[in-house]
């Protein structure tokens, strides 16, 4: 049978598969519905079912695709000069990230993803408030960690968007730019990747092609709801599940 031939190559069983597909379709639901978040909602749950370095390099794919989708559409909306000034350091950051994925042990790795998933809620419920100016000044530190956690986890989403939502007032062209950043640190992670062998596991591809569709409708599904109801409104179910995933990651790597 194709199925089991496909899961031989994953090492995974059906009941794990299966588990991976509510994952990514809401993952990318989030995505379509506010042109982030997707990797810091599907890692901290991916990473209970395949390993850390399978599940980054694989969810590169679903970031490629989708932001490109939603940046075919908002092109125009996007902020160039936010992005010049923040891409430069942003490649410092991934390029530092990328030397702890492929050296540093996993537990460790996994706890800092945990600790990280749980302060970027608790972050929005504390301290998010209105529209608040940054310095631009501040793009230089909030692109270093923003790229670091991007090549170990493909989480900087939420960092450039704290930055760009302090320098943006318009959420349209907020949400351009920050999936268009996304779309461009997902090409240089696909070139830092490939170069440091991470793609030399063939069960990346093969994960990858088998969820693809669930990435893809996860993203229409989250342009759908855009549309028709406010992103704040989920926002209490986005948080709960944060949470929830931050605690299993920290348990697992801390005390498991």
């Amino acid at each position: 049978m194709l199925i089991e031939s496909l899961l031989s190559q994953t090492q995974l069983t059906p009941l794990e598969l299966a588990c991976l597909v509510p994952i990514v379709l809401w993952a990318y639901t989030i995505f379509g519905l506010t042109g982030f978040g997707s990797s810091i909602m599907a890692m901290p749950l991916l990473t209970q079912i395949v390993p850390l370095r399978t599940a980054v390099p694989m969810i590169l794919f679903f970031d490629l695709v989708a932001g490109t989708l939603l940046g075919m559409r908002s092109r125009s909306q996007v902020h160039v000069g936010e992005l010049r000034r923040l891409m430069p350091s942003v490649l410092v950051g991934m390029i530092s990230g990328l030397a702890l994925l492929m050296f540093a042990p996993e537990r460790p790795l996994l706890l800092l993803l945990g600790l990280f998933v749980l302060l970027y809620p608790a972050w929005n419920l504390l301290f998010k408030r209105g529209f608040s100016e940054l310095d631009p000044r501040l793009s230089v530190p909030f692109g270093v960690v923003g790229g670091m956690l991007t090549a170990m986890f493909g989480t900087g989403g939420p960092l450039y968007t704290i930055y760009l939502a302090g320098r943006l007032r318009d959420a349209a062209q907020l949400r351009a730019t920050t999936s268009t950043l996304i779309v461009l640190t997902a090409f240089g992670r696909l070139i830092l990747f490939a170069v440091a062998g991470l793609y030399a596991n063939a069960a990346i591809f093969t994960l990858a092609a088998m969820l693809m569709p669930c990435a893809i409708a996860g993203y229409f599904m989250g342009g759908w709801l855009h549309r028709r109801i406010a992103p704040a409104k989920v926002i209490r179910v986005v948080w709960a599940i944060l949470i929830a995933a931050g605690f299993g990651l920290v348990y697992r790597s801390a005390l498991g």
